[in-house]
């Protein structure tokens, strides 16, 4: 499986239904941009829409900006197949290699 399909499928895999909300969501396939948005649905709002995940394509590499989640998205795509050398955790410090 292409690695755009892989991410977008495991990406896709965060949203549904929430405690107090639904989740949604979001890609920009020109971009390769995924990612999931939590909306709470009570009423006044305790707690503002969050991005839950977002991960991006950048080359060969999967870039996951953000993850509050309590299953990371970093192991579920490597057991979807994606090497851990090709996952960029920037959400926890970790950086694109530098290009030369």
């Amino acid at each position: 499986m292409e690695l755009t399909h892989i991410v977008q499928h495991e990406v896709e895999g965060y949203a549904g239904a929430m405690l107090k909300g639904k989740s949604y969501t979001v890609v920009n396939t020109q971009e390769n941009v995924f990612a999931v948005v939590d909306v709470p649905d009570h009423f006044p709002r305790k707690f503002p829409v969050s991005i839950a995940v977002m991960a991006r394509i950048v080359g060969d590499l999967v870039v996951i900006d953000e993850d509050t989640t309590d299953r990371p998205l970093v192991n579920e795509l490597t057991r979807a197949g994606i090497p851990r050398e090709q996952i960029v955790c920037t959400y926890i410090g970790e950086s694109l290699p530098q290009e030369t």
